[in-house]
């Protein structure tokens, strides 16, 4: 049984599709007739019901069945009508005498107007909502799914939660999508409609007449009576269908049914009833109005708003006393919030991330003035995420009235690390080095990356393009800053909960792992520690399974947190190989045999780990070198990578750090086998 159920709506458009071939006799079309107005009268009741459009979204194909049944039993019917004297069932016959009353012009004219009604007014007001509705829908689609992803960032909703929230938005494109092109076909239904009611009368009367055996008032009486009766049937519910297609696509988000929230929203204003009582009576005085009528509704309107009046004030009254309740404690000075110490931590809270900006950059960075930059920082959080393996915590705006109108600047842990200008009419115009051609604009330096730049207008450019200037707006110039600040300090933003929250990510794939080495072989705030040496160094730290089993391999044993980092990246190396090599091979400057053996016989050793002790002048020389090799290569290479064994990687990169920051120190063991290593340059003394 459950079997033929699935399988019925395949059946039954099997059955339409012969109903085309098949003749029918009259008692089963009269079946069909009344199905059709079940079926019709069942969908508008759900689209009453329903609270919104996606719990109905079977509606489209609904609307393609029905009207393919509609139009089956139309020819079924002139079949019949054409083939039987007009004779097609008491379906048909009924509703053509209820209709004509002996008056076959007042009956044309009864269905004329139905058809037009349907195809006029609601048919095309239909279409036209769906086809805005299929156009917001899908236009609205990439700001909903960066407000999901907002919402899941700050943890506000689950994985899950956006999940299914990202499904609905689909869904709900889709649907309108199929709305669209769904509503096609009621309006060809109506033209169809009226082709098939003339088809009817004309070639019944023709048959009627060849046929002969009746006068020409019998016949068009029997066919008239056959062709409105078909009309009405095949009308009635192709209007109910037009009106719950209407009634799907003009629903808004609502919290019930329609009924429910017609009747609450009527019910929130009862002075409108009030007035529209006063006004009927009004009318009612009007020489030859019909006073009974008139003045019962005016009171039922009067009496119903009376009521409503009357039950709205008495809740009003009680919310005034439940606040005046709240309210009877007087409001606490600002001396007295701050006796209470608890109140007083409140001040002490800081951001990890703090931006700042002028008065003519709010507009950049308001969401209710039209500004997308929290959109941006959003897709740069995901975009952070997903190369780094940490999430960026969210970053508060505020505005400050100290600072220049054109002017921001970036806080971390509440202190400010970086300020920039923008223009905010301007673009900027950036030198790559290869430029054909100047254009006129304000010089400046780029803020995240420091090129030398300029601020032009709109109107030129396409023209800087043209000579080969990187052109950027003003908000990219400012989230690029905001992005930069970040990837330099994300070391510092990582914070204990992070942490915690990043094993407790990697406990849903593989629990036994965390639970073995994490605290028992290294405790949170060391494996904080060692997270951070890899961020600070730019090395992801996304592949968390191989970072804690690497811990676990080698913590037993060894305890400094420096070292396990060193072991750490040599497990990633395919991680920092992948990012540091282009094209299947990595360009280096090297360390001579000198130099290493030199940095190796300066390390010392105490209780509080290792470090490098090394003379003033031969620490000068080896930096000069090392600058003056990047000088060298600075149109060859991007950012420098110095290569060296696995021993002096860590003591050479904190040596060269306070220099030059920017260079990537990497050791033979982090490189991966399958990549070319090409030494460009090379550091001796």
């Amino acid at each position: 049984m459950k079997k033929f159920l699935n399988n019925s709506i395949s059946l039954f458009i099997i059955a339409i599709v012969l109903m085309l071939i098949i003749p029918l006799p009259a008692f089963f079309l009269d079946l069909m007739f009344i199905i059709n107005i079940s079926l019709s009268l069942i969908i508008l009741l759900t689209t009453m019901y329903i609270k919104e459009a996606l719990e109905f979204s079977v509606f489209p194909s609904m609307l393609l069945i029905t009207t393919l049944f509609r139009l089956s039993l139309n020819v079924s019917s002139t079949r019949l009508i054409l083939t039987n004297s007009g004779s097609a069932g008491q379906v048909i016959a009924t509703f053509g005498n209820f209709v004509l009353r002996g008056n076959a012009v007042v009956g044309f004219i009864v269905f004329l107007i139905i058809v037009l009604v349907q195809f006029i007014v609601i048919t095309k007001g239909a279409e036209r909502i769906a086809e805005v509705s299929a156009r917001f829908t899908l236009d609205a689609m990439p700001g909903k799914q960066m407000a999901i992803d907002a919402d899941l960032s700050s943890g506000l909703i689950t994985e899950d939660q956006a999940r299914l929230r990202r499904s609905n938005i689909q869904r709900e494109a889709d649907f309108y999508g199929a709305m669209d092109g769904a509503t096609k076909f009621v309006k060809g239904d109506s033209i169809m409609s009226i082709i098939v009611t003339a088809i009817n009368f004309l070639g019944g009367v023709i048959i009627g007449m060849v046929q002969g055996g009746t006068t020409f008032a019998q016949v068009l009486q029997t066919f008239s009576i056959a062709t409105v009766g078909d009309g009405l049937v095949s009308q009635i519910p192709a209007l109910l269908i037009s009106t719950a297609t209407s009634m799907i696509v003009t629903r808004a988000a609502s919290e019930s049914s329609l009924n429910v929230e017609l009747s609450n929203q009527l019910k929130s204003q009862p002075v409108v009833l009030i007035i529209s009582g006063v006004v009927l009576i009004a009318m009612g005085l009007i020489p030859g109005f019909p006073k009974l009528q008139v003045f019962t509704l005016a009171a039922i309107l009067i009496f119903l708003g009376t009521r409503l009046l009357k039950s709205s004030v008495i809740k009003s009254e009680k919310d005034i006393l439940k606040d005046e309740s709240l309210q009877e404690k007087p409001a606490e000075s600002e001396e007295e919030y701050f006796r209470n110490i608890d109140n007083i931590y409140e001040l002490i809270q800081i951001d990890p991330i703090e931006m700042e900006v002028g008065y003519s950059l709010i507009p950049l960075v308001d969401e209710s003035s039209g500004g997308s930059f929290i959109d941006r920082v959003v897709m740069f959080r995901r975009q952070f995420a997903s190369e780094m393996g940490m999430v960026v915590p969210s970053v508060r705006l505020r505005d400050n009235g100290y600072l220049n109108p054109n002017e921001y600047l970036i806080k971390l842990k509440g202190e400010e690390i970086a300020r920039g200008e923008i223009l905010v009419d301007y673009y900027l115009a950036l030198n790559p080095g290869a430029i054909t051609g100047e254009v006129d604009g304000i010089d400046t330096i780029e803020p995240a990356y420091g090129i030398p730049s300029k601020w032009i207008t709109k109107d030129k450019k396409e023209l800087a393009e043209i000579y080969g200037y990187t052109v950027i707006d003003p908000l990219s110039v400012l989230v690029t800053h905001l992005s930069e600040i970040v990837k330099l300090h994300a070391h510092e933003l990582l914070s204990r909960q992070d942490v915690e929250q990043l094993l407790e990510n990697l406990k849903k794939t593989n629990d036994s792992l965390v639970s073995e080495v994490v605290p028992s072989v290294v405790s949170y705030g060391n494996m904080q520690k060692i997270l951070g040496n890899l961020l600070y160094e730019g090395v992801p730290i996304k592949d968390m399974e191989t970072i804690v089993g690497t811990i676990g391999d080698y913590g037993s044993s060894i305890k400094d947190t420096e070292m396990l980092t060193e072991y750490i990246r040599q497990a990633l190396k395919r991680t920092i190989t992948r990012k540091w090599s282009e094209g299947g091979q990595i360009k280096v400057i090297t360390l001579s045999t000198d130099v290493e053996k030199l940095i190796i016989g300066a390390i010392n050793k105490n209780d509080r780990g290792s470090y490098l002790s090394i003379d003033p002048e031969v620490m000068q020389k080896i930096v000069g070198e090392l600058l003056e090799q990047i000088k060298k290569l600075k149109e060859e290479i991007n950012v420098p990578i110095i290569l060296t064994s696995p021993f002096v990687r860590s003591y050479f990169r904190k040596l060269v750090d306070q220099f030059y920051p920017k260079a990537v120190v990497l050791s033979f063991n982090e490189i991966d086998n399958a990549v070319q290593i090409q030494a460009i340059g090379n550091i001796s003394i």
